[in-house]
Formats: C-alpha cells, structure tokens, sequence
C-alpha cells in the first residue's frame, strides 16, 4: 500500500509540475495547446518527434522554447542538400603536438546536445538524414570506427514543410518509424492570432523561464513508465495497431483496400507510453480508451501508408485513422 501512495504522490508532483511547464510554455507559443502536449508527449516518453506545418508557424519557436523550459542544451541544424554526416556528427581532425608528434582528435558536431532541432530535414540528402538513424536509436553516433555515447536526455525534433517538396529527398519508412510522433502544427485561429499579434509586435515579449532539469526530466519518464494501464486499454492498442494491416486476418474490406502497409510494433510501443503521457498532462493517474482514440493519428499517421488507388480517389489516412479507432472504441465498449 505505502508503494502504491508513494506512486501516487510522485505522479500528483509530477503533474503539478508539468502544468509550471505548459504555462511557461504558452507564453512565447501563444494557443495550440495540441502542439504544445504532443511535443510535451514526446520528451516525456523519452521519444523523438516529427512536427508538419508552413513555413511561419513557429516551429522553431517553440523548440527554443522547450530547450529553455526543460532545462536542455540545444542545437539547431537547418539541413541543406549539401549538408554532409559529417556536419552534424563530427570528425577527427590531425592535432599536432609541441614535441611534433600527431594523433587524431575527434570534434564533437552539432548532434552532442541534448535537445537536436533538425530544422526541414527532408532537405537533406538520405546519406545525411541516415546520419541521425543511430543516434535516434541507440543514443549514440559512431565515426571512425569509434563510438561516442550522447548526452542524456537526448531528444531530435525534426521539421518539414508539407507544400514545397521540389529538391527534397522524402525521409525513409525506417526513419520515420523512429519518431514517436508526427505533430501537425495548423495555422492558429482567429483569436489565437490576435494574441499572437498583440504579444510579439511591442517593444518586449514574455520570456519562458526553466522548470524541469535534465535530472528531472530523466526521472519524470521513468516514472511514466511505472504509471499503471489497465488491460482494456492494452488490448485496445494492439486490435487498434493490428487493424491497419491489411494482411492481418479479420480487418475491414476499407483498411484491405486502401492501405499499402500498416504499423509494426513500434506503434503499439509508442501508444503504450504515449496515452500514459497523455493522462499525465489531464491530471489523471491511468490512461483510458480516450487517450488511445487521441493519440491515434500522431502515433499512426506516419507509420502507415495508403496504396495508389486510395491517393487516386482522395481518401484521407487521417480519417481513416480516426474513424477506426473511433469504431473500435464503441466496440469495446459495447462488448
């Protein structure tokens, strides 16, 4: 029992917290609430994230801001198409020494950080966007032959613009499997951008204080990881993830005809950590079917893929996302 209100106490503190974050936050990423708890999602769970939006939305903004509210040493790196590996890992350079001797030295790139902000990374050519592929997934970059750990936490959040695709080089499936979320940044509303207006054209602008250290943060996501999910929600994420394969036995004519591939495995690890991180910001303990029916289209969207005849007619893969997962979920409950 004393484990248990121990667990309960820390998770109570840790929302306490988290709400100092998404306040701080909110004063230079003025409304989209949405964009600011997805990116919020995807550092808790220790994850990476892929943020889609125009030019302008400020995207780059707000991963300033994160780097300042969570306490994390950050590096931006506007990727280019002769933008090479080794720019953004670093290389050995020939030192010289006083008695005329010579040794290489490695010079850490920009990627030592705790915090990488891959400003349009599909701009860059696949040899360097493979470049991170590692670094994503075992935190740690190897040159020369030589492995170098990253610091910790280590986060990349990535952007793309979704218009202007000439000169681009599409990011791989296995890339984009390593992004725990894909986060839509829309244009603000109506009243949202007045706000937007009124705070950023006057002689001083709110500034965004630090809340978390990077000790906390680490702790936090540890503690995200002992947060219990019940076994409803644990099989509504794997009937949910298997119903987007279109050769998985029992799954709707709509989702056979229409999808080209479906999400492997790690979708369903990332919804299991992403519903608790979305419980955690409303102030719940455990996560319920809501949460997985919320956190469907940002874990989903960018692990899947329609087939040609889908695109020919102008289906919507956000839709069927949300319309499945919305089937499922009175499904389940009816049952």
């Amino acid at each position: 029992m004393s484990e248990h209100a121990d667990l309960v106490a820390e998770i109570e503190a840790l929302e306490t917290k988290l709400a100092e974050a998404r306040a701080s936050i909110t004063k230079r990423f003025i409304g989209q609430e949405r964009v600011v708890d997805l990116t919020l999602t995807a550092l808790l769970c220790g994850g990476h994230a892929l943020l889609i939006g125009l030019p302008g939305l400020g995207k780059t903004r707000l991963v300033e801001t994160l780097s300042t509210v969570m306490g994390l040493h950050g590096n931006r790196v506007q990727f280019t198409p002769d933008l090479m590996p080794a720019d953004i890992l670093g290389s050995e350079v020939l030192d010289t020494a006083p008695d005329g001797t010579r040794s290489f030295r490695f010079l850490p790139g920009p990627i030592f950080c705790q915090l990488l902000m891959a400003d349009e990374i599909n701009r860059a050519s696949p040899r360097t966007q493979s470049a991170l592929l590692q670094a994503m997934q075992e935190k740690a970059v190897t040159v020369a032959g030589q492995t170098h750990p990253l610091a910790a936490p280590f986060h990349v959040l990535a952007t793309q613009n979704p218009i202007e695709q000439e000169g681009t080089y599409p990011l791989p499936e296995a890339q984009l499997d390593r992004f725990l979320v894909q986060v839509d940044v829309p244009y603000p509303d109506r009243k949202t951008e007045k706000d937007i207006l009124l705070a950023t054209t006057g002689v001083a602008e709110e500034a965004s204080t630090e809340v978390f250290a990077p000790g906390e943060l680490i702790a936090a996501q540890k503690l995200l990881r002992r947060m219990p999910v019940g076994d409803g929600v644990v099989e509504m994420i794997l009937d949910l993830v298997r119903a987007f394969r279109p050769d998985e036995p029992g799954v709707s004519d709509r989702v056979r005809e229409t999808v080209a591939w479906g999400p492997g495995p790690r979708a369903a690890q990332a919804l299991m950590l992403t519903v608790r991180a979305r419980a955690l910001l409303q102030g719940r303990l455990a996560p319920n079917a809501e949460d997985v029916i919320d956190m469907a289209r940002p874990v989903l969207s960018h692990r899947m893929a329609l087939n040609f005849a889908a695109r020919a007619r102008g289906d919507s893969l956000a839709k069927l996302i949300d319309t499945t997962a919305q089937s499922l979920a009175r499904t389940e409950a009816a049952a």
